[in-house]
């Protein structure tokens, strides 16, 4: 029974809504009225600049972090549950009960999550984000091949049972499946790269990487 609990308390820990908190408290404001429309530290931080974007940031790696180590605590360190509680932490950030179901894209979740299941793998992660965007200047590109590396990371580098590789890529789907609008405009040319112009006809705030 604890197994299905530790699923759901990890889904309430993902599902507090940070940034959503922050900017009402300090502004008085709807974040996902501005930018975006994320609840995530960079529509945070068109509202409250770095400050705000690092606190969110933060705060949503942390509850990353304590979904997966918490359930590992409780289940005595069962993949399964473990494997569980990683993805229901990215969905609850993504999809928070308390905001009807409209929350942010999962990066900055997802870094605490992976963090906790594999943190030698995240290196190379964040390497290859930062590759990918020397390259070729997208941001949302770089988070989108960088998610989708980490479960082949953990699989072939951790040889870690299949459970945790699968939570891995439950949670790096989500993320990934958050991120379609960005895909669409990268197909068609449209998404801004970093530190171009912006593309006529498209909000700049719509067209950049998406809010973790």
């Amino acid at each position: 029974m604890i197994g299905p609990l530790t699923t759901l308390l990890a889904y309430l820990l993902g599902s507090i809504p940070f940034g959503y908190l922050i900017v009402r408290w300090q502004k008085g404001i709807d974040v996902r009225a501005t930018g975006s429309g994320s609840i995530g530290a960079t529509n945070v931080m068109r509202n409250l600049g770095i400050a705000g974007f690092v606190l969110t940031f933060i705060l949503d790696v942390g509850k990353g972090i304590a979904a997966v180590l918490l359930a590992g605590k409780l289940t005595g360190q069962n993949d399964t549950w473990v494997a569980a509680a990683a993805t229901a932490a990215v969905c609850g950030h993504c999809f928070p009960v308390w905001l009807k179901f409209r929350g942010g894209k999962g990066v900055a979740t997802g870094v605490g999550v992976f963090i906790a299941l594999a943190p030698l793998q995240v290196i190379l992660v964040l390497g290859i984000f930062a590759v990918v965007v020397a390259l070729w200047r997208y941001i949302s590109l770089g988070s989108i091949v960088a998610t989708a590396a980490f479960p082949f990371l953990v699989h072939f580098m951790k040889y870690a049972p299949l459970p945790i590789t699968l939570g891995a890529a439950g949670a790096a789907g989500i993320i990934i499946s958050r991120h379609h609008a960005n895909i669409g405009r990268l197909l068609k040319g449209t998404e801004n790269r970093l530190g171009g112009k912006k593309k006529s006809g498209v909000r700049s705030q719509k067209s950049e990487a998406g809010s973790p």
